[in-house]
């Protein structure tokens, strides 16, 4: 007696079907109708504060110049670079090794604030104490050259803020030729 085999239907994993993906995108692009229409701002946003030049516009008083505080960051000796892992080990830091180094202690930095040098940072803020007392509405300018790292930066701009200075800018070094090649 030969017996039926039953027909097993297939899972529906196995049906391939695509699944269509333009009214997905139909979809995503009316709800992005929708909420850039709904949307409302608040009237603060609109306002942003800025420094505007006085010279051109309504008040065309002339603004009068001020005299900036310039502070120049240079690296006179860039330090030994260490593996982070092992800061006291003798080998070198490698680039092809490790992505992260460490400097040792003689490193050195060059903080020129006006026409005079410093390497440590008590006797900046002393100095931009002094000069902020002398004139207090003074602008300062950090700028930093190749070499300086951020937290180099962020030390100077905390003497800054210790001095109390208000109106702080940095500048940017750009060498033409250094890029070239």
């Amino acid at each position: 007696m030969a017996r039926k085999k039953r027909k097993r239907p297939e899972p529906t994993s196995a049906v391939k079907e695509e699944m269509e993906m333009t009214p997905m995108i139909d979809v995503t692009f009316l709800l992005l109708i929708f909420f850039m229409c709904t949307i409302k701002f608040k009237k603060l946003e609109g306002k942003l504060s800025a420094y505007l030049p006085k010279d051109v516009g309504v008040n065309t008083t002339p603004a009068e110049p001020k005299e900036k505080i310039e502070i120049k960051l240079t690296v006179s000796n860039p330090g030994t670079k260490y593996n982070p892992r092992w800061p006291n080990n003798p080998e070198p830091y490698d680039p092809e090794k490790h992505l992260r180094f460490v400097v040792g202690d003689d490193r050195v930095v060059n903080i020129q604030v006006g026409a005079r040098t410093y390497t440590d940072i008590a006797e900046v803020r002393a100095k931009l104490t002094q000069l902020k007392q002398a004139t207090p509405d003074r602008p300062v300018t950090i700028d930093p050259r190749p070499g300086i790292y951020y937290s180099d930066v962020v030390k100077v701009l905390d003497a800054v803020i210790d001095a109390e200075f208000l109106e702080v800018s940095f500048a940017g070094y750009y060498d033409r030729y250094e890029n070239q090649g």
